[in-house]
C-alpha cells in the first residue's frame, strides 16, 4: 500500500471557494492527501474543509460570533492565526504533514505564512499571495518559506491565475513527495556568523572545524541572518557560537538598514551556549544608495558597496557605543565567553585594500570594550586583521577549547546524576 504525503491547504472559503476547490485537484492528481483548513470570518461554507471557521475559532478560546463581534480585521485575525496555529500543529501531531500550501491576499498570506513560521525548517511550505512581489520579511522572517506571486488578485479563475495555482500545487506536491525530516548529525554543531567582507576568516573556520569532526552552520548577517542563526541556536543543539559578524548589532543601536532588533545575540547568552564573540563588519553601517547614506549620515567616509547599498565609515562614538551594549548583553551570559578582537582591521573595507582603512579606531574599540566587559570574560586583543589566517586560527583553538569544556562538564553532571541514583538505591 502506498502512502500518500500530506499537504496542509489553507484558504478563506468564504471569498474563495472555487479557487481552493482548483488547487485541491491539482494537488489531489499528484497523489497527495489534502488537508484543507479554512479560517473564513464572514460565514462558514459547508462541505469540504477538514479544519472549520468554527474549529480555528474554538482553538483559540473563542467563537465565530465573539470574534465577528470583535468589529477590527485585525483583531479578528489574531484570534484566528493564534487558532490556525494550534490547529496545523494538532494535525501534524496527528497525521504527520509533508507539506502546507496558502493562497492568500494580504490576510490570508499573514494568516498562512504565521502557520508556515510556527513549523521547523525542511518542512516544505509554499505561500501564493498577492504579497509576494514585495516587502516578504514580515511573512517569511527566519523560517524557509518559498513566495510565489499571483500576479492577478486572488479574484476568480482565469488562464494565469490557473498557471499560478497549478505551480504552487506542483511545487509543494513535488516537494512533499520528497520531503524528509530532518536526520540529526552525532557531529557536533557550531554556529558563525558572517558577512561577505569577513568571509576568508568564516571560510577558514568552518573549513577547519569540519576537518575536526564539527558540523558548521552559517550565517549571512545582512538583518535576517543573525535572528535565524539565534533561533536556530535555541532550538538546536548547538555546542558553540562564533558570532563573528555584528554588522546587525551595529545597524541597531544606528539605525542602519541591517538592523536585526534588541535581542539579537542574546539567545546563545541566555541558554548558556558557549560564545565567542568578534567584531566583524563593525566598522561600518549599512545605508542605501549614497544620496540616502549623506542625508542619515552627514560627514562621515562612505563607500559603494553597489548602487543600493552604501557602507558608512563607523568612528569612535559608534564603537563606544557598540562595546556598552555588548558589555550589557554579555552581562547577562549564563555560560563562558570570549571576545576577540583583531586588531588590524574588522572587514575587508578595513584594511590596507579596503576604502574605508582607519588603523587608528581597533585600538579605541579594544580600549573601551575593556574597560566595560564584565569581570571575568577576557577580551584579547590580536596583533591580525580579522582576515588574516592566523586569526581564525586562534578562533578554531577556543572553540575547541570551548567544546572540551563542555565534554567535561556534561561527563561530571552524568557522574552526579549516576551517583545520585547509586545512592538512592
Amino acid at each position: 500500500m502506498v502512502i500518500k504525503p500530506k499537504v496542509l491547504l489553507i484558504m478563506t472559503l468564504d471569498t474563495k471557494k472555487a479557487e481552493a476547490d482548483f488547487v485541491r485537484e491539482c494537488l489531489e492528481e499528484r497523489g497527495v492527501d489534502v488537508y484543507l483548513m479554512d479560517p473564513s470570518i464572514r460565514r462558514t461554507i459547508e462541505g469540504g474543509a477538514a479544519i472549520t471557521p468554527e474549529q480555528v475559532a474554538e482553538a483559540a478560546g473563542s467563537t465565530l460570533p465573539e470574534i465577528r463581534a470583535l468589529n477590527h480585521e485585525g483583531k479578528c485575525q489574531a484570534v484566528m492565526v493564534e487558532g490556525a496555529i494550534k490547529c496545523a500543529q494538532e494535525l501534524h501531531q496527528r497525521v504527520g504533514l509533508n507539506g502546507i500550501i496558502g493562497v492568500g491576499g494580504s490576510m490570508g498570506t499573514t494568516l498562512g505564512t504565521a502557520v508556515m513560521r510556527s513549523f521547523p525548517v525542511g518542512l516544505p511550505k509554499v505561500m501564493v499571495s498577492t504579497m509576494a512581489s514585495g516587502m516578504t520579511k514580515g511573512f517569511v522572517g527566519t523560517k524557509d518559506i518559498v513566495m510565489v506571486n499571483s500576479v492577478c488578485d486572488i479574484s476568480g479563475l482565469n488562464r494565469v491565475t490557473r498557471s499560478v495555482f497549478r505551480n504552487g500545487a506542483l511545487a509543494v506536491a513535488g516537494m512533499a513527495h520528497g520531503y524528509k525530516s530532518t536526520v540529526v548529525s552525532e557531529k557536533p554543531l557550531v554556529a558563525i556568523s558572517t558577512l561577505g567582507t569577513t568571509d576568508r576568516c568564516s571560510v577558514r573556520v568552518r573549513s577547519s572545524l569540519e576537518q575536526k569532526g564539527f558540523e558548521v552552520m552559517v550565517f549571512h548577517t545582512l538583518g535576517t541572518g543573525g535572528m535565524v542563526m539565534d533561533e536556530m541556536v535555541k532550538e538546536q543543539n548547538v555546542s558553540v557560537v562564533v558570532d563573528l559578524s555584528l554588522v546587525e548589532v551595529n545597524d541597531f543601536l544606528n539605525e542602519g538598514l541591517c538592523s536585526a532588533g534588541p535581542d539579537r545575540c542574546k539567545a546563545a547568552l541566555a541558554k548558556g551556549v558557549p560564545t565567542i564573540f568578534a567584531p566583524g563588519n563593525v566598522d561600518f553601517m549599512v545605508a542605501g544608495p549614497i544620496e540616502d547614506a549623506r542625508a542619515r549620515f552627514p560627514g562621515k567616509r562612505y563607500h559603494i558597496h553597489n548602487a543600493a547599498l552604501t557602507a558608512v565609515r563607523a568612528e569612535g562614538e559608534e564603537f563606544r557605543r557598540l562595546a556598552e551594549h555588548m558589555a550589557g548583553l554579555i552581562q547577562e551570559a549564563k555560560g563562558p565567553v570570549s571576545f576577540f578582537v583583531p586588531m588590524l582591521g574588522f572587514s575587508a573595507h578595513d584594511s590596507e585594500q579596503g576604502h574605508l582603512h582607519d588603523p587608528s579606531l581597533p585600538p579605541v574599540f579594544a580600549e573601551h570594550l575593556k574597560k566595560v566587559m564584565p569581570t571575568g570574560v577576557p577580551v584579547k586583543e590580536f596583533p591580525h586583521h580579522i582576515n588574516d589566517e592566523s586569526f581564525a586560527d586562534a578562533i578554531v583553538e577556543q572553540v575547541l577549547v570551548f567544546h572540551h569544556q563542555g565534554l567535561e562538564k556534561a561527563a561530571r553532571t552524568d557522574l552526579n546524576i549516576t551517583q545520585i541514583g547509586g545512592f538512592c538505591s
